[in-house]
């Protein structure tokens, strides 16, 4: 069990809007347990997708092979690969009229078995000497560990073969459960400390605030908008053209969050969120 034995989240807190899930679901704890033992991290960043409204989501254009636990019941890990080399688990929301949800797990503070997932997060570097076992080997900071959706899944141990895990269940290797330090804690007064902004790295829908944090979290990743790879431009069109085929797309018209934000000091791109009342779930 990790940290102080939070209990497992229910599935219905799951069961709503990823945009809702999203910056709640910051401070509970993502578990993985295997032959090698537990390692547990705390939520800290978190991205919230939705579906044919969203344009940046896995499930805009549909249910593939790939895609097709977000169109499942909530509860369970969407796990992907990217880039040839990383994967990215996401905790998959509600789906209506076909349309699904999930929440990108984007970084986390280890909280259990950080001993095991520094061996996991260790690599050796390209000039270090064969013959000496610690050469080359830099240390990492304790905030590193799962600090970006890629590292988070590298300490965790987590890969293909857990898409689809149900994390609401005690039997799964792979569990969330209630935030430890303080069950009794309201949302209301969590949400003070959860900032909001543009999701990382997408190329549509750039602008729309729906990566959430915990507000001077040293977990929390770098943030880097999306760059066209070279010769394109940001609507997709070649440059060698001189001007894009057909019309660019236009914003993305998303559904509102249901919240009230507020500026943040860090500037146009950053939001400092509320908490509906309609939305508060207990974890």
């Amino acid at each position: 069990m990790c940290g102080n034995g939070g209990v497992l989240v229910a599935r219905d807190f799951l069961d709503r809007p990823s945009v809702q899930v999203a910056p709640e679901v910051l401070g509970c704890v993502l578990e993985h347990e295997t032959p090698a033992g537990l390692v547990a991290v705390q939520l800290t960043e978190t991205e919230a997708y939705a579906g044919r409204s969203d344009p940046a989501s896995h499930a805009y254009r549909g249910k593939t092979q790939r895609n097709a636990v977000m169109f499942g019941p909530p509860g369970h890990a969407y796990v992907y690969f990217t880039y040839g080399m990383h994967f990215c688990v996401n905790l998959v929301c509600l789906c209506s009229d076909g349309s699904a949800s999930a929440v990108l797990l984007r970084a986390g503070a280890i909280i259990a078995g950080e001993d095991l997932a520094r061996v996991r997060r260790t690599r050796r570097k390209p000039d270090a000497d064969r013959h000496e076992p610690n050469a080359g080997r830099a240390p990492l900071a304790s905030r590193d560990l799962a600090r970006g959706p890629a590292r988070l899944c590298q300490a965790l141990a987590i890969d293909r073969s857990l898409d689809g895990a149900d994390v609401c269940v005690p039997g799964s290797p792979l569990r969330l459960r209630r935030s430890p330090a303080d069950p009794a804690a309201s949302t209301t007064a969590r949400s003070e400390k959860i900032v909001s902004g543009p999701r990382v790295g997408v190329s549509s829908a750039a602008e729309v605030p729906w990566r959430f944090w915990v507000a001077g979290e040293p977990t929390v990743s770098v943030y880097r908008a999306h760059v066209p790879p070279r010769g394109v431009r940001g609507d997709g069109s070649p440059r060698s053209l001189g001007a894009p085929r057909g019309h660019p797309p236009g914003p993305a018209q998303l559904p509102p969050s249901g919240r009230e934000v507020a500026p943040c000091r860090r500037g146009r791109h950053h939001r400092r969120v509320g908490v509906a009342g309609s939305a508060r779930h207990q974890h």
